[in-house]
């Protein structure tokens, strides 16, 4: 089978064919569990230069679509050990590497996981997973298909103090799970409560085309994305502004703020029932700021993002009993006494270096990541909508309205599909 046939097949999400990484199978190239992991990082325009390091890992591949990222990288790397590449197809060909990296702007996100699952390597994606809820269903069964370890790139559900508080998710887990706030709970995310929307993400209406630069493979760079004339707002790091490739500021920080969110509520495999949004007429392709979501859970509890961060004195968490602020206060009398004598949080397994040798599952792997990136693309339709939505959590679909379910799957520009 020659490179074309073969990529042709692995890019299918329909392909059965399931790719034996090398440190499972053994022979030729296999690296004992004791020796270092070999990588490739995909996008070294941005987050790309964050991947290229990780302790216990050697890096071997580098893959970018501008020229200029990739002679700035090879100068700060090995270049005597690391190969450049600008066509990400022809680093997964390689049979000596074990974990894929990919940095692209989101709307590459599930092709490459899945081309690289299909390969027969592990990935660690940056955020948000997907641009699509549908494209997240089909990243969660190529994972499972072919045996892969996945990672998305946001850590605060278990290491790293939180934002405004201080301190890791670890005691706010333990404080929700203790019962001592009641239920059902209400979670405000704003500004008020540490989390930043970085709205000058927006797009812009006035693009005028511009000529292609030399060093870009646009193109390339479109990939799956519609055809629209080149301008430099459309690519690197301003592309989070336009639909087409992401969400602005609730696409780039949503899914680092509404993960741990989700992993606190205990809401790892579902969803919200209802969403609905408060925010300005939505470009169809600038994505802009938004005043308000709310999205709310079959049993009570809520999630809502604030746009506007008015309420300087709102809780992070509400319940029936109390409340929790940032810096992790509380209007309860003696917490951390009381909080003592609950049970400790079930360990997680946070070396994703140890999932791919161990081969078991990694923290924030793909099942729960999805569901924690559905959090952002519900939203995203809400305010593109600006109406209330039902939305079934089993059958991830919208209830009776197909206008919404438009958004759920959209179509990718030939020849590319998953």
């Amino acid at each position: 089978m020659n490179r074309r046939n073969f990529l042709k097949t692995s890019l299918a999400i329909a392909s059965t064919f399931t790719i034996i990484p090398r440190r499972v199978l053994g022979g030729p190239g296999y690296t004992p569990p004791s020796d270092e992991l070999t990588k490739a990082v995909i996008g070294v325009g941005g987050m790309g230069q964050w991947h290229l390091g990780n302790t216990g890992t050697r890096l071997l591949a580098i893959c970018d679509v501008d020229s200029n990222h990739l002679h700035d990288t090879l100068a700060r790397v090995n270049a005597k050990e690391v190969k450049a590449y600008r066509d990400f197809r022809e680093v997964l060909d390689r049979k000596d590497l074990d974990i894929i990296h990919i940095a692209t702007p989101p709307h590459w996100h599930a092709l490459m996981s899945i081309a690289a699952a299909n390969a027969g390597k592990d990935v660690w994606c940056e955020k948000p997973m997907t641009r699509t809820i549908a494209e997240g269903q089909k990243v969660v069964e190529a994972m499972r298909r072919n045996a892969t370890m996945f990672r998305i790139n946001t850590w605060f559900r278990f290491h790293g103090d939180f934002y405004g508080f201080d301190t890791t998710v670890h005691p706010i887990k333990k404080l929700v799970q203790s019962g001592l706030l009641g239920w059902p709970l209400k979670v405000t995310v704003s500004a008020q409560t540490g989390f930043e929307w970085k709205f000058f993400w927006s797009g812009r209406t006035d693009l005028a085309p511009e000529w292609i630069p030399e060093q870009l493979d646009y193109d390339m760079w479109l990939g799956p994305a519609p055809y629209k004339p080149y301008h430099a707002h459309r690519v690197h790091q301003t592309f989070r502004g336009y639909w087409d490739y992401d969400g602005g500021g609730l696409g780039d920080m949503g899914q680092h703020y509404l993960d741990p969110v989700q992993y606190l509520l205990d809401k790892d495999d579902t969803s919200p029932i209802e969403i609905e949004a408060e925010a300005p007429q939505q470009d169809p392709e600038a994505a802009s700021s938004w005043r308000w979501i709310r999205m709310k859970y079959a049993d009570g509890c809520e999630i809502f993002l604030d746009g506007e961060a008015q309420d300087a004195n709102v809780p992070f968490i509400e319940g029936p009993n109390g409340k929790l602020f940032r810096g992790f206060k509380s209007d309860i009398p003696n917490l951390m006494k009381k909080l003592a004598e609950f049970p400790e949080p079930e360990p997680q397994l946070i070396d994703f270096n140890e999932s791919v040798k161990t081969r078991k599952k990694f923290a924030l792997n793909e099942m729960n990541a999805h569901r924690s990136c559905t959090l952002v693309n519900l939203g995203k339709i809400a305010v593109r909508l600006g109406r209330k939505l039902r939305f079934d959590p089993v059958a991830q679909r919208f209830v009776g309205d197909e206008a919404a379910n438009r958004f759920i799957e959209e179509p990718m520009r030939a020849p590319w599909r998953v």
